[in-house]
């Protein structure tokens, strides 16, 4: 779909989506956090770690440290992540 497929204000919507990804990437992935917290069974937690992977791409986080996270399933180094995301303390790429 090109520009010319969109009208002026649906341009003006995929513009903003696109100025504000950080913040919509940030707030799915303090979510999942949440839910990985309170994830009863396995199944729910592999499907949360697959969010969190896709959602963790997006971000200038370190691609090793992101699949080292991964891979150990580490929700407490997930949160501190996170939370050095949102305060901005990783530089953009």
């Amino acid at each position: 779909m090109s520009q010319r497929d969109l009208s002026r204000h649906q341009q003006s919507i995929v513009k903003r989506y696109y100025q504000n990804l950080d913040t919509i990437v940030a707030t799915r992935l303090q979510e999942a956090v949440t839910d990985l917290y309170l994830a009863d069974t396995d199944t729910k937690r592999a499907k949360l770690w697959n969010k969190v992977k896709t959602q963790l791409d997006k971000t200038p986080a370190d691609p090793a440290l992101v699949r080292q996270i991964v891979e150990s399933g580490d929700t407490t180094r997930l949160a501190k992540l996170v939370n050095d995301l949102v305060a901005g303390r990783i530089d953009k790429r």
